[in-house]
């Protein structure tokens, strides 16, 4: 195995129970399956990272410029979700992660769509805080919709043909 070639992902896609609502996001995939028996995988939840609990009220990106998320409840958790960002950009750099898989829609982890900050479960276009981090240094961050892309992405880096990054769309 080639250390290169781990990949973060975010901890509920594994079933572990770190959503806000204190359940998993559990995703049934034999590549997953392959890649934890193979200990390819670094399982992180940015949130818990940068120091909220679970469960927790769930949260939105308000602005993204300057990034602003709150809670359902009006708390204002940038700074945790920043922190939690720093943390696993950390982590994937300290592991040697040559991608990740995250969970979509997250206002952490989203990396093509996120919920438009009414709480209303309405989406549009944007990536997360971590998402963003991730990909802001060099990172492909891939969401459970992309599996297939995931999937070529490392079959090529295994492979040897290229040892390049490129980013996921």
């Amino acid at each position: 195995m080639n250390k290169k070639n781990k990949i973060l992902i975010s901890a509920c896609l594994l079933g572990c129970k770190v959503r806000y609502d204190g359940r998993d996001n559990l995703i049934d995939s034999d590549f997953i399956q392959r890649m934890q028996q193979q200990q390819r995988l670094v399982p992180v939840c940015p949130e818990q990272e940068g120091g909220l609990p679970t469960p927790r009220a769930p949260a939105e990106i308000q602005d993204k410029f300057p990034l602003r998320i709150t809670s359902n409840e009006g708390e204002d958790v940038t700074p945790q979700f920043l922190a939690g960002a720093e943390k696993t950009l950390e982590i994937a750099q300290r592991e040697d992660c040559c991608c990740a898989l995250l969970k979509s829609r997250s206002p952490s982890c989203g990396n093509l769509e996120v919920y438009d900050g009414n709480f209303s479960g309405t989406i549009k276009a944007g990536s997360g805080a971590t998402a963003d981090e991730l990909m802001r240094n060099g990172f492909p961050v891939y969401n459970e919709r992309q599996l297939d892309q995931l999937i070529e992405f490392i079959e090529l880096l295994d492979s040897g043909e290229s040892d390049s990054r490129r980013c996921a769309s």
